[in-house]
């Protein structure tokens, strides 16, 4: 496999376990498409370093679990926005 892979799926990982960032801040952060940091993060960093996609897989894990609250909240504040916008 090629090294490029390798360095780059630890890069992602490491970068998510330690901040907490989402599979799509993550993709923003470092300007490529999220199907890539999830594949790097869940396939290949799997078989390279199992015990940081562990962590990841925590951090995952916990952002699956929250993203109804995220997206709830998104919208609260959207409608606050539009009415703000009316007054």
């Amino acid at each position: 496999m090629n090294d490029a892979f390798l360095d780059r799926s630890e890069i992602f990982g490491r970068y998510i376990a330690e901040t907490g960032a989402t599979v799509r801040e993550a993709a923003r952060r470092f300007g490529i498409s999220k199907s890539t940091v999830h594949k790097e993060v869940t396939e290949r960093l799997k078989r390279i370093n199992p015990s940081l996609y562990q962590s990841v897989k925590t951090v995952l894990e916990k952002n699956k679990s929250e993203r109804h609250l995220r997206g709830g909240e998104a919208t609260r504040q959207k409608y606050l926005d539009i009415a703000e916008a009316k007054k």
